[in-house]
């Protein structure tokens, strides 16, 4: 088979497995009070089954091996069905990715094909603190508040993460904490690899959000949690080399899950001008409304193909690589999601406000991924940052 046609099966089978499996019950599971209950293990189960979970481990560790450009068209299309549905499953493929490429030989044996069995271990990345969360795109001189103190044969850690993606629900982390203290959080630290259960390790509260419910975010707190040496994932105090792998990906990741919200909400909008007849037409056939229209396509297709740009650049690191795209794609897709489903609202007028038709939803998912991922206005400094580092002369204290 193909790199392309492999590509375009895994992209069909994630269209036809939202559409089949996560679209009939997403608005169910949306509604129910308690976050906790809106996370589905039968529809992680599923993806596992349809092949979606592993898709990005190479083919020796059980997966398909698909690269970032076909993971981010899959991302995308589980965005259209569900965006808590594309974060649980794209957090899970993007850090299989790291893990591949920071592991040592003998991590990747012992981790990777215990993931490709277990229709339901999942990943998580555990960096945002109470106290520390933009830190580490615009760096300041501080530490983290979660600690690693060296022991006999491993580490003692102790502190708290918040708002952390399949938090709760989530078989291996991907743990960064402080071991040289006074160093800062950037060039201090070290990432670990925390499984569950642990001793000292627990999960704190599950966030009640207001969208993107049905992946749940969570509090993880350590109290004198001991790591042994061997689940150091790459160099101690040399923990943010590894987000060097994650970062690329992951931008582009976010930005295809938000966009998926778009062209959901774009797709509902042409629908509902099309049978909404009001002022004697169609409201299609209204000029105000059809540029409406125009200029959410316009918008939907240029963020995806500056996703799709990213997603091929991170693909091919050494050639085609701007660090830049490791940040704005997904502020610009979020910007366009939120113009796209708050004009899909307007479109609906007072039938989209109520919650039967689905747009609100579309609004609320729309809205988490301004902050999430990063905050919009911290990811464009952070992309200002690798701009004045491109000027001749650039201070490098500056960066």
């Amino acid at each position: 088979m193909s790199q392309e046609s492999g590509s375009a099966d895994f992209v069909a089978i994630a269209r036809r497995f939202g559409a089949e499996v996560v679209a009939p019950v997403a608005a169910e599971l949306d509604a129910r009070p308690n976050p906790e209950d809106c996370f589905s293990w039968e529809i992680v189960e599923a993806a596992s089954a349809a092949g979606l979970r592993t898709a990005t481990l190479a083919e020796e560790y059980g997966g398909a091996g698909i690269d970032c450009l076909t993971t981010a068209k899959v991302v995308e299309e589980l965005g259209k069905a569900d965006l808590g549905i594309s974060v649980v499953i794209a957090q899970t493929l993007k850090i299989a990715q790291t893990l591949q490429q920071a592991a040592s030989p003998e991590q990747r044996d012992r981790f990777l094909p215990v993931l490709a069995a277990d229709p339901r271990y999942l990943l998580a990345i555990g960096i945002t603190e109470p106290e520390n969360a933009s830190n580490y795109f615009i760096p300041y001189p501080e530490d983290f508040r979660t600690t690693a103190t060296r022991v006999s044969g491993g580490w003692r850690i102790n502190g708290k993460k918040h708002f952390i993606s399949n938090g709760n629900v989530a078989s291996l982390y991907l743990l960064f904490a402080q071991t040289e203290p006074g160093r800062g959080l950037i060039e201090g630290s070290t990432c670990f690899l925390v499984e569950r259960p642990t001793e000292g390790f627990s999960i704190g509260r599950v966030h009640d959000k207001m969208g993107e419910r049905l992946a749940n975010n969570a509090e993880l707190i350590f109290e004198n949690c001991f790591v042994p040496e061997g689940n150091v994932l790459g160099e101690v105090g040399r923990g943010f080399a590894v987000l060097a792998t994650f970062f690329p990906a992951s931008n582009a990741y976010a930005a295809a899950s938000v966009l998926g919200v778009a062209a959901a909400a774009y797709e509902r909008s042409v629908d509902w001008t099309r049978q909404r007849f009001q002022g004697g037409a169609y409201l299609i056939e209204h000029d105000s409304v059809a540029a409406d229209l125009a200029r959410m396509r316009m918008l939907v297709d240029a963020a995806r193909a500056y996703i799709r740009q990213a997603a091929r650049a991170a693909d091919h690191r050494d050639t085609e690589w701007d660090p830049t795209m490791g940040a704005l794609p997904k502020v610009f897709a979020s910007e366009v999601a939120w113009e796209v489903v708050t004009t899909t609202l307007s479109l609906h007028g007072g039938h989209g406000y109520m919650r039967e038709l689905g747009i609100e939803k579309l609004v609320r998912d729309a809205a988490a991924f301004l902050h999430s991922d990063g905050a919009n206005r911290t990811l464009l400094l952070k992309a200002a940052r690798f701009i004045r580092d491109e000027l001749p002369g650039a201070n490098p204290a500056s960066r």
